[in-house]
C-alpha cells in the first residue's frame, strides 16, 4: 500500500513541479523546485522495485528523466561524476541540470545556437557549479574532437540528442566509457524494424519532413548499436522518447537489462506538423502513415528501405 502511494506521488507531484522552467531562471522558483526534487529523490529510497519507471520524477527534464537518472546514479558505481549532454537548446529544460545543481556533478554542454551558450554565462547561477558548453553543430566528423575538448574520461553519463545512430556510432568510447549512456528514440519507428534516418550532415527534422515526425532512429535499432559497443538497455521513460542504457560490467540486481518489448513505450505527446508548420495533434500509427514511402536505413544490413 504504502509502494502504491509513493508512486503516485512521485508521478503526480513530479507533474506538478515542472512549471514555468522553460520561461525563468528565477532563482526562487529554482529553490523551490530543487528543495521538491531532493525531497522526491529521497522518497525514492522507499520504494521496492527495479522498474526505472517508478521512479521518475521532472524538475528540469522534460519528462520523468530526472528520477530516473537520480535512481541510476544511486545503484550503479559511479567512478567520475562528469556529464556531457548534446542539443540542450537553452538549458532550460534538459537531463542533466538537476544533476549539476542537486548533485554537484561536472558538466559539458553543447548545442548549435551561439546566442544560447553565451547566454548561459549571464544566468545568475552559472558561478556556482562546474559547467562548460560550447556551440557547435555536431556530426560524425567533430563529435570526437568535441567530446575531447571537454577533459573528461570514465564518464559518468552521456546523453545524446539529434542524429542519434549515427553520432553514437561514431564516437570513440575508449576513453570516453560512460557509466549511463541516454539515447532519445523515435516511437513512431515502432520497436520491430531496425531503422534510422539515413546520415546527413545537416539533417534538420522539420526540413527533412514537414511532419516533424522523421527523425532518429528506432529503440531496437538503438539497442542494436549500444549492445555492440558494451550497453545494455535498462529501460525507457513513460514519455516514449528516452532510452536508458547501462555499462554491461555495472549491471547488478538493482539495475537490470530488459527485452525491448518490455522497455519499449509507445510515445502520446502530439508534436505533427502540416505543410504550414502548423500543430495537427495527430496521434498513435496515424503518425506512421505521414511517413509511408520515407527511406530509411536498415542498421543491420545497411540498405535503404521504406516506411
Amino acid at each position: 500500500m504504502l509502494k502504491n502511494i509513493l508512486k503516485n506521488f512521485i508521478s503526480r507531484i513530479g507533474s506538478v513541479i515542472g512549471v514555468s522552467v522553460k520561461n525563468t531562471y528565477d532563482p526562487n522558483v529554482e529553490t523551490s523546485m530543487l528543495a521538491l526534487g531532493t525531497i522526491l529523490t529521497n522518497q525514492q529510497l522507499l520504494i521496492d522495485s527495479t522498474n526505472i519507471n517508478d521512479y521518475e520524477f521532472k524538475i528540469f527534464s522534460q519528462f520523468g528523466d530526472d528520477g530516473i537518472i537520480q535512481y541510476l546514479i544511486r545503484n550503479i558505481k559511479i567512478e567520475n561524476e562528469t556529464f556531457i549532454e548534446f542539443g540542450v537548446e537553452s538549458y532550460y529544460e534538459s537531463n542533466t541540470r538537476f544533476l549539476l545543481m542537486n548533485n554537484n556533478w561536472s558538466g559539458f554542454v553543447m548545442d548549435g545556437s551561439k546566442e544560447s551558450m553565451q547566454n548561459l554565462y549571464y544566468q545568475s547561477w552559472y558561478w556556482r557549479y562546474d559547467l562548460n558548453q560550447k556551440a557547435a553543430f555536431i556530426d560524425k566528423e567533430n563529435v570526437n574532437d568535441l567530446i575531447r575538448s571537454s577533459g573528461f574520461s570514465n564518464l559518468g553519463l552521456l546523453h545524446i540528442d539529434g542524429n542519434d545512430y549515427h553520432i553514437l556510432e561514431e564516437i570513440d568510447f575508449s576513453e570516453l566509457n560512460p557509466s549511463i549512456l541516454i539515447m532519445e528514440y523515435n516511437s513512431v519507428f515502432g520497436n520491430e524494424r531496425l531503422i534510422s534516418t539515413p546520415y546527413r550532415k545537416d539533417f534538420y527534422r522539420t526540413k527533412a519532413h514537414y511532419s516533424n515526425l522523421y527523425f532518429g532512429a528506432s529503440l531496437p535499432a538503438l539497442n542494436f548499436l549500444a549492445n555492440k559497443k558494451g550497453y545494455a538497455l535498462v529501460g525507457c521513460n513513460k514519455a516514449g522518447n528516452n532510452s536508458f542504457f547501462v555499462r554491461k560490467d555495472l549491471l547488478n540486481e538493482k539495475v537490470k537489462e530488459i527485452s525491448i518489448d518490455q522497455a519499449y513505450k509507445v510515445s502520446k505527446f502530439r508534436e505533427s506538423r502540416d505543410i504550414n508548420n502548423d500543430l495537427t495533434y495527430i496521434s498513435g500509427n496515424d503518425r506512421m502513415e505521414l511517413l509511408r514511402g520515407m527511406e530509411v536505413l536498415n542498421v543491420v544490413t545497411q540498405k535503404i528501405e521504406n516506411i
